[in-house]
């Protein structure tokens, strides 16, 4: 009788010993912390709900990725649309006269992401309508007042500031390009 005692004892202690080294041991811990980071990442990767085609309005945040020329490493902007102007050559100080007519945006940039990243609007903004199809419409001007938005941002690092276009007429929508092929973020500006 005591061999099959003993056996049984000794199957129960093998089950209550290899339960309680799975249920606690490290590398099972290290694998949920594992699989958390995966699901923040995968979180973080995942693009904005709001696609690049769909124009922000006034009070907006929109989301991209952007891309460094020199590395190619990638990180998280966000773009706030604060407000839209349309100015006069003199209320920025200038004595180029536009195309069409200068307006003002004014944007919060914020890297939200967690390595480097740049705004740099000056060529990549373009303008159009529904009569007029896409064109330039950056600017070298600026308003002289508040912060430059366009910067290389550490991961944090937010501020506001006035972006000078040149537009043919008011109403249309502004496009900015992070780097030339697909739009990032597209403005939708009032007709009035």
């Amino acid at each position: 009788m005591r061999p099959p005692i003993r056996f049984a004892t000794l199957a129960i202690g093998a089950l209550i010993t290899a339960a309680l080294t799975t249920g606690c041991s490290p590398s099972s811990k290290a694998s949920e912390k594992a699989s958390a980071e995966k699901t923040q990442d995968a979180a973080a990767a995942a693009p904005s709900k709001r696609d690049a085609t769909t124009p922000l309005a006034i009070g907006e945040t929109g989301t991209y990725s952007a891309v460094d020329r020199a590395s190619g490493a990638r990180t998280k902007m966000s773009i706030t649309f604060k407000n839209v102007k349309t100015v006069s050559p003199s209320e920025i100080k200038t004595t180029h006269k536009p195309k069409g007519q200068y307006i003002v945006l004014t944007l919060t940039v914020k890297n939200v992401g967690d390595k480097d990243g740049g705004f740099h609007p000056r060529g990549l903004m373009k303008w159009q309508d529904t009569q007029t199809a896409e064109q330039s419409a950056s600017t070298r001007e600026t308003t002289g007042t508040g912060h430059n938005v366009d910067a290389t941002y550490r991961p944090g690092q937010s501020v506001t500031g006035d972006v000078v276009l040149d537009v043919p007429r008011t109403g249309g929508k502004v496009i900015f390009y992070d780097s030339a092929g697909t739009a990032s973020l597209t403005f939708e500006l009032p007709a009035d």
